[in-house]
């Protein structure tokens, strides 16, 4: 569905482009609920008219992945201020929003009800794929916009007013097999995935694939469920039977935590190469770090990078929130800067209905080519996939940095 650019073997470590254009699963169910809250977070900025862009935020807060919601509902926040500091959009201010939804289906379509209580607008979310997927059935129906950073499966996007910032979850598989085979990183490759969550699936299923047509080797595949997600040492067992000499983690960073603290114990030492659900891992509670040193993930963006937008960014970031940002981060702060690129383009204004800004906006985001911190070109078409190239790092002494 997207048009992907196969040549990972270029993956971007340059400088990005710095004007300001810039800008996953749990039980699914759709069942409406009365959600009514005194909870919405807010930062309210009005324009002298009154009239303000209003736009919402969801993602989990609180729980196992609150790492991703709270990078995204953060970040989406600074570049509110930002904005709003100078000028607005079309010289109205944004009045923005953030809900907690537990990484829960059922509660981020509470919080979607919340918010539109609220008069939310535009939609920046739901952060993880089932909960975007699920809101997605509500967005479609008021016909609102949504721009989600980070929901990552084939069916966030299967309605024609959403897009997404972030790769899909299939281009990550292709993108991995790509980047493992055309760096030479390993002769035999051992998969360590989740068959009971879509996003882990869905990225092994394509990076098996993959690796087939670039003749890499996998010579183990070992699925656990979220029912059995303790112990790892019969996978990692026949991955180290097998000869693997690298570990491929579609996975999220908790599960992966344990992966390399029990790897350890058995004095098994391949190279871990992860996706986007392996950052966070060194945020994780009780986990010695050190045994993260070397591990790599495919990502659109490297805290450490040298361009004054990445500099200014984490600065401000961690200045705010008192952390390094990641690239669930990035995603949502990119996400902010192409919506102020899109309303811009198409004039909009807060005095438009909530159809009529998701008609202009998606006509925009067909036509726009942003810039931002997770790559210095971004286009789309009206599938709503991003066509962008992707990076990887490396983390090192404790910090992830940009891979050669």
């Amino acid at each position: 569905m997207k048009k992907f650019n196969k040549v990972v073997s270029a993956v971007m470590a340059s400088a990005m482009v710095v004007s300001m254009l810039a800008g996953c699963t749990d039980a699914a169910s759709t069942d409406t609920p009365d959600a009514k809250t005194d909870t919405a977070q807010q930062t309210n900025n009005s324009s002298d008219s009154g009239a303000t862009f209003k736009i919402g935020a969801i993602g989990p807060l609180t729980g196992g992945a609150a790492a991703y919601g709270n990078a995204v509902c953060n970040a989406a926040e600074l570049a509110v201020d930002e904005i709003n500091a100078a000028g607005g959009i079309n010289g109205y201010q944004i009045e923005y929003n953030k809900e907690d939804d537990e990484h829960n289906a059922e509660k981020s379509v509470n919080a979607y009800n919340t918010l539109k209580d609220w008069g939310m607008q535009i939609l920046v979310g739901p952060t993880t794929s089932t909960p975007s997927i699920a809101v997605s059935e509500y967005t479609k129906a008021d016909n609102m916009f949504q721009l989600t950073p980070s929901g990552s499966a084939v069916d966030c996007v299967k309605y024609d007013n959403v897009f997404r910032v972030c790769f899909s979850d299939p281009n990550q598989g292709i993108a991995s097999a790509q980047y493992i085979a055309d760096k030479k990183l390993a002769t035999k490759v051992g998969v360590i995935y989740d068959s009971s969550d879509v996003y882990s699936n869905g990225i092994y299923q394509k990076f098996a694939e993959e690796a087939k047509s670039k003749n890499l080797e996998i010579v183990s595949a070992e699925a656990f469920t979220q029912d059995n997600n303790t112990d790892f040492s019969v996978q990692l067992q026949k991955a180290k039977d097998a000869g693997a000499d690298l570990v491929f983690l579609p996975i999220y960073y908790k599960d992966a935590s344990l992966i390399l603290t029990q790897a350890n114990t058995m004095g098994y030492t391949p190279t871990f190469f992860g996706v986007d659900g392996m950052d966070g891992i060194l945020t994780v509670d009780n986990f010695d770090t050190k045994l993260a040193e070397g591990v790599m993930l495919l990502t659109p963006f490297a805290a450490d990078a040298t361009d004054d937008l990445t500099v200014n960014f984490v600065k401000n970031y961690q200045d705010k929130y008192g952390e390094v940002p990641n690239q669930f981060a990035a995603d949502a702060y990119d996400a902010v800067y192409i919506l102020k690129q899109a309303l811009e383009a198409k004039n909009v204004t807060p005095d438009m209905s909530i159809s009529d800004i998701c008609e202009a906006v998606k006509g925009a985001m067909v036509e726009i080519e942003a810039a931002g911190l997770t790559s210095s070109k971004m286009t789309w078409d009206a599938s709503g996939e991003p066509n962008k190239e992707p990076k990887a790092v490396v983390i090192k002494e404790g910090a992830y940095v940009s891979a050669e």
